[in-house]
């Protein structure tokens, strides 16, 4: 039995959960569930992200603490998680006693081996505000190609990097003022020092095409990593500084370690067998846009302070919805709530998986084809194998399962054969070849049925019909555990339809004979490209 501890990105806390945030949560969740259903040990952890600036301001605007607008965010994020069936088995918050501890000793780890080096710098301040801004609350003209309302780090037009005291015409964000340049002390993480122990990192750890863009930044010195931020901030305080604060690309990632260390108190584990030893594998789902901080920052934060370092990086794509960036403006920029009330989970989560791959590739959820996919794939092709031959062999044959003929048993095999590529996509994370091999399984399941045409043998002799009627739900039974990482709670539906306990993976071996089935109840239902149009529209009006 393999023991696997499997993080996903931290969800900040300002915001609601979207259906771009899904892609990971549910990659990450359907790997996990897999890794169960196999029989091993795989703990899967998550907390929110909770400090910063944004968190302040806009607790500030809403006339509450930063706590309370956590914790308000992380009741809402959990319901989110849990209507969507991802399966953590501790959600925790970067805000803890625990994850301030971990930080503290993390810091102490970089000061005492001599990698912190204070220096003054320059930033941009707002007078009216009374504080510095980071950079995503300075606006201006891009300083190259003169883009307006470009944030203080990056322009989203041409590209350009440049800090935000370059812009031209800025103001802040908060009340539209013009910033003034001001001079600090702060405190830098000096990463060049581990670029050696990072270079043959980064090889062995990332996929191929993020190694690739990784050893672009290797090839020159690393920055030194500004590690520190001014109040007013909501965050941690540095230990031997006043007013200064970790900043939150520090203590989040932190709050992996943190989150276990609750998560094995709650359950009498031994949390060092998971940080602090390599006989658990530890695996984190992220986006592509955190890959540096993931791969360079937090691997050498790591191994300065005695902790072990991730197995693997597993990086993905983001979401493009009708081939487009996600947009407010189209009602395209859609939250997990308002999918929610319109369409069940499971069709989302069908969905993903047919577009998820290993690589960092971006998907994209097109109404169109969405709708397709599940009518004639889910609904079509999969669930309907049960509705004909549960429907018939208990409406016209007592509901009891049979046994296989030479041809059903041949059929079955064939399928359960299967079940080692399956596992091995599934292992590799490509989701989407495991879609494409079930899909394959249930044609044959449907071609099959049509050509033995039980609707009419029934009129004739029933238990050939109930041989059929075997094959055809023993097919569907194997196409369900294979499908169980992915669709959970239908799953669930298909052992009581089938009066069976919990599958567990090495049960798509087993065959499924002399058995009184349950009761019948339709699986999934048919969509209507109405139901998008209703979750834009919805979704226009909640802004």
């Amino acid at each position: 039995m393999r023991k696997i501890l499997v993080t996903a990105a931290l969800p900040y806390a300002n915001g609601p959960i979207h259906i771009g945030h899904l892609v990971e949560y549910l990659q990450a969740d359907i790997w996990t569930r897999f890794q169960r259903l196999q029989g091993h040990e795989c703990v899967y952890i998550c907390a929110d992200d909770t400090h910063g600036t944004p968190i302040m301001i806009n607790a500030r605007k809403q006339g509450i603490t930063p706590e309370e607008l956590i914790g308000k965010s992380k009741e809402e994020h959990l319901k989110d998680f849990n209507d969507f069936h991802v399966a953590f088995d501790h959600f925790d918050s970067t805000h803890s006693e625990e994850n301030k501890m971990f930080s503290e000793e993390i810091y102490s780890h970089m000061k005492e081996k001599g990698h912190i080096e204070v220096r003054s710098i320059e930033q941009a301040f707002c007078v009216h505000d009374d504080m510095f801004l980071p950079d995503r609350f300075v606006k201006g003209e891009c300083p190259k190609c003169g883009a307006k309302d470009q944030y203080g780090d990056a322009c989203e037009i041409c590209s350009t990097t440049y800090s935000a005291l370059e812009l031209k015409s800025p103001y802040c964000t908060i009340c539209q003022n013009t910033p003034t340049a001001k001079n600090s002390d702060h405190i830098f993480f000096q990463l060049n020092h581990f670029k050696d122990f990072l270079n043959t990192w980064v090889k062995e750890h990332n996929q191929p095409e993020v190694y690739n863009k990784l050893k672009e930044w290797l090839e020159n010195d690393l920055k030194d990593w500004d590690i520190s931020r001014d109040k007013p901030y909501f965050g941690f305080e540095i230990p031997g500084f006043k007013d200064k604060y970790f900043y939150v690309w520090v203590d989040a990632p932190i709050g992996y370690i943190s989150s276990t260390y609750n998560w094995a108190k709650k359950n009498n584990k031994n949390f060092e067998e998971y940080w602090k030893s390599e006989e658990t594998e530890l695996y984190h789902f992220i986006g592509k846009d955190i890959v540096y901080f993931h791969s360079l920052f937090w691997p050498a934060m790591l191994f300065n302070a005695g902790f072990r370092t991730p197995n693997k990086v597993f990086v993905h794509g983001f979401l493009k919805v009708n081939g487009e960036k996600m947009s407010k403006s189209r009602g395209t920029f859609l939250m997990a709530r308002t999918y929610l009330n319109h369409l069940d989970p499971m069709y989302l989560r069908y969905y993903y998986a047919s577009k998820l791959t290993a690589q960092v590739e971006d998907i994209d959820l097109n109404f169109e084809d969405f709708a397709a996919k599940i009518n004639s794939e889910l609904v079509g092709k999969i669930s309907n194998l049960a509705s004909r031959g549960a429907q018939m062999l208990s409406k016209k044959i007592d509901g009891r399962i049979g046994t296989l003929d030479e041809e059903g048993l041949k059929l079955v095999r064939e399928a359960q054969e299967k079940g080692d590529e399956i596992s091995k996509y599934y292992e590799e994370r490509s989701f989407s070849k495991v879609i494409q091999a079930i899909r394959e399984i249930a044609d044959e399941a449907n071609r099959y049925f049509d050509e033995k045409q039980p609707w009419k043998l029934i009129k004739e002799d029933s238990e050939e019909t109930r041989k059929v009627l075997t094959t055809t739900l023993n097919l569907f039974r194997t196409i369900a555990i294979y499908l169980k990482p992915i669709l959970p709670t239908y799953a669930l539906n298909v052992e009581k339809l089938l009066n069976e306990n919990e599958y567990r993976w090495e049960d798509s071996k087993k065959l499924l004979e002399n058995h009184k089935i349950g009761e019948f109840s339709h699986l999934a239902q048919r969509i209507q490209l109405e139901q998008f149009e209703k979750m834009i529209e919805e979704q226009k009006q909640n802004g």
